[in-house]
């Protein structure tokens, strides 16, 4: 029996993974079909797509940054894939991005709670997550993460059931 499958991407840890791999072209990254390799046989009820959100300033890097954050969800709506925004918050003249965590965890704990799937993909190797995982768990839901094979998180594959780390070669077919 196929199993209703959800996935969830943190959308700073993917960007700055497929940048390390030198393949940060999300405008060019074809979303649908990912989403259908990792769900496998499984039904996807639906993917979110988690980033902060950019605000401009009026400085020109800031306006080029919301530009280029709108350009990125038009291309999620393309794909049918939905986002949550947190925020971005400035200190030091660095942005650190807020709130993302928490609507991925709070994402998790209500697919489990209202049984909207028995299998979470989750595309995140914050450890942050580990106590949502821990009770999706618990309830009977199957969470496997997706790592990258250049910086897995051990602590993401021994708490989620299943892994999988994925490399440059895996990725390419995705990329336009």
């Amino acid at each position: 029996m196929k199993k209703k499958a959800i996935i969830l991407i943190d959308g700073s840890n993917f960007y700055f993974k497929l940048k390390d791999l030198k393949l940060n072209h999300l405008l060019n990254f074809n979303f649908s079909e990912f989403g259908i390799k990792l769900a496998n046989k499984n039904v996807i009820n639906m993917t979110i797509y988690y980033i902060g959100k950019i605000k401009t300033d009026g400085t020109k890097k800031t306006q080029i940054l919301f530009d280029n954050q709108r350009k990125l969800l038009s291309h999620l709506g393309k794909h049918k894939i939905k986002y949550s925004l947190g925020y971005l918050l400035k200190s030091n003249g660095r942005y650190h991005e807020k709130g993302v965590d928490v609507n991925i965890a709070v994402d998790m704990l209500v697919a489990t709670y209202e049984k909207l799937c028995d299998h979470i993909i989750l595309i995140s190797s914050d450890t942050d997550l580990l106590p949502a995982i821990k009770k999706a768990k618990e309830k009977g839901i199957t969470v496997e993460y997706i790592g990258f094979s250049h910086q897995p998180s051990l602590a993401m594959i021994a708490n989620c059931s299943v892994s999988k780390l994925l490399d440059k070669d895996d990725l390419l077919p995705f990329i336009k």
